[in-house]
């Protein structure tokens, strides 16, 4: 092998994961606040010596995949086959006209994988062509026969749990593959096995114990609670905005485009429902405010969405590690009447940001005629936001 093997990767997420319990197969589900496959492909998708990852999916799942893993970097999905043996072949014939030196083959279940893990295994198979990765037994196995009795002890000593990615010299585990199918074996539970099988000797690389495999409600349960209190860094900011009415037939506010007798005078669409969300979240980040970002003197945001300015204050949050617990905004005028499009905003703001909608509050008030939104001369919008970011994310002691 040469020093930089061309390495592939392939995400194995055909399966159903019925032991999960309800709520879908369990790679869609998600892990305090993202997709469980979302977070085990991106480390391979940004991984600077993988160069191409391919996803292996059930055809049935292509919507909800595609909204999990939106903004990653891959090739498209392959449809998978009945068994999890039958899923990978069709992963490594999709891979087959780029010829890769390496493949990586990981289950997306496996949601903690982490970058060096990864270089762990392009190492170990650039120098065995046939590697996977294990952690030891800790606790003390049994044997036991039909009846539940016990009938034997094996020395945990040489006993390991095998983990994924599995690494591999990618046109002998392509060969065994298709050894394996031409001979009618599909009972094969792992790639190591079926390398085992076919004459190969297979080394072991350390492992990681974070590395688990999400596989019943308990682990879900778990694993949010864990995630979730390394985010106790808790931040809140509010954010206000306002608009005054020119010419026009429609007002923007919180991402819906509602008819109205008059527009707003602004330089982007004037929403300021998401302005002042997008001043709240920046204000929890102390990350200066709208108009730092996007200053209006700028022309590249004339007329600009502003469901933009929102998504981007969301990725500043995402970049720092953290995720949003809850967003409100309140509404301050006469007209047009908020409350019957409460929900549809809500709805909206969800979508763009990717929070939960029963973490999204929108409120209206007037102000009993008085001041500049009483007279009807533009509207007003308030709103506040609160974050969770992982302590030490500034410099802070953890």
């Amino acid at each position: 092998m040469t020093n930089s093997p061309r390495t592939a990767a392939i995400i194995v997420a055909a399966g159903r994961g019925l032991r999960a319990g309800a709520g879908g197969p369990k790679q869609y589900r998600s892990l305090a606040g993202r997709p469980v496959i979302a977070r085990a492909m991106e480390p391979f998708c940004t991984h600077p010596g993988v160069m191409a990852v391919q996803p292996v999916t059930n055809p049935d799942d292509t919507e909800m995949f595609n909204a999990a893993v939106a903004g990653l970097n891959f090739r498209p999905a392959v449809g998978g086959g009945a068994t999890r043996q039958a899923s990978v072949r069709a992963g490594l014939e999709a891979l087959a006209e780029l010829k890769p030196d390496i493949v990586l083959i990981h289950d997306a279940a496996r949601c903690f994988v982490t970058p060096e893990l990864i270089s762990r295994a392009i190492t170990a198979a650039g120098a065995t062509g046939a590697a996977l990765p294990v952690v030891p037994v800790t606790d003390t196995i049994k044997q036991v026969d039909s009846s539940g009795a016990v009938d034997a002890t094996p020395d945990r000593a040489s006993l390991r749990i095998a983990q994924t990615p599995q690494a591999f010299r990618f046109d002998v585990i392509l060969d065994a593959h298709r050894r394996a199918a031409s001979g009618g074996r599909d009972d094969f539970t792992d790639d190591a096995a079926i390398a085992e099988w076919a004459g190969l000797t297979v080394s072991t690389f350390e492992g990681d114990a974070n590395n688990m495999k999400m596989t019943t409600p308990e682990d879900f349960a778990r694993e949010e609670s864990r995630l979730m209190a390394a985010l106790g860094d808790i931040r809140t900011g509010t954010g206000y905005d306002v608009h005054a009415f020119g010419e026009g037939d429609h007002v923007w506010l919180c991402g819906l485009k509602v008819p109205h007798t008059r527009g707003f005078l602004a330089h982007s669409d004037g929403d300021v429902g998401l302005h002042a969300l997008v001043d709240a979240i920046l204000g929890a980040l102390a990350d200066g405010d709208i108009g730092s970002h996007f200053p209006p003197t700028d022309p590249q945001w004339k007329g600009a969405a502003s469901d933009k300015f929102l998504k981007y204050a969301i990725d500043r949050v995402t970049a720092r590690g953290g995720r949003v617990a809850n967003l409100e905004v309140t509404m301050i005028c006469e007209r047009p009447k908020i409350g019957p499009l409460r929900d549809a905003m809500r709805q909206r703001i969800a979508e763009i940001t990717g929070v939960p909608v029963s973490r999204v509050a929108v409120k209206a008030t007037t102000s009993e005629k008085l001041g500049f939104t009483g007279r009807e001369e533009g509207i007003a919008a308030t709103a506040s936001a609160t974050i969770r970011l992982p302590w030490g994310a500034d410099g802070l002691a953890g």
